[in-house]
């Protein structure tokens, strides 16, 4: 038996990098995937191709840092797998700059994507994960958000906010 047979993850920002390892380790360990991208339709379709000979697969073109986008994308994946069991908040980027050359635009960008998603998204899975007595929330942060780094003040925040964000949650809910 695979490790994760007959759970469903949803990962966001998965169809590179990082979430993309997860996706094709999750589904050769069982798990249906459902997965977000945010403009990539093509390298999406080419996930889905690559996956579906191996596990239920489908990608959603949404934005993590909306919130109602985030209940939305629940909502469907709910709907078309039945479950969600692993969540994994992978979807992130970077604005580097200097502070002292730093807009607002690209501060809030990079915490709204960062941070804000993982609330979004983790708000949105939390009540059915607790009705089934049973859910995996994995949030993906960095060393940075520890230690910090020149020119990364907005990711570094970011991603500090997530490591408090899932202590809190943890002790909330047991996940």
């Amino acid at each position: 038996m695979k490790l994760l047979e007959g759970k469903v993850a949803l990962i966001t920002g998965a169809t590179r990098g990082i979430g993309k390892s997860i996706a094709e380790m999750y589904a050769q360990q069982g798990a249906k995937v459902a997965f977000t991208y945010a403009g990539s339709v093509d390298k999406a379709k080419e996930l889905e191709a690559t996956l579906s000979s191996v596990t239920q697969i489908k990608g959603y073109q949404s934005d993590a840092s909306d919130f109602d986008a985030a209940q939305t994308l629940v909502d469907e994946v709910m709907a078309e797998f039945g479950q969600i069991d692993i969540l994994v908040n992978n979807a992130g980027i970077t604005r580097d700059n200097l502070l002292l050359r730093m807009s607002k635009d690209d501060w809030d960008k990079v915490i709204k994507v960062n941070l804000d998603s993982v609330f979004n998204l983790t708000k949105a899975v939390i009540k059915p994960m607790m009705k089934a007595k049973s859910g995996s929330i994995i949030n993906m942060t960095s060393v940075v958000g520890i230690s910090g780094n020149a020119g990364q003040a907005n990711y570094a925040a970011s991603k500090a906010g997530v490591i408090g964000f899932t202590k809190s949650v943890a002790l909330e809910t047991g996940f």
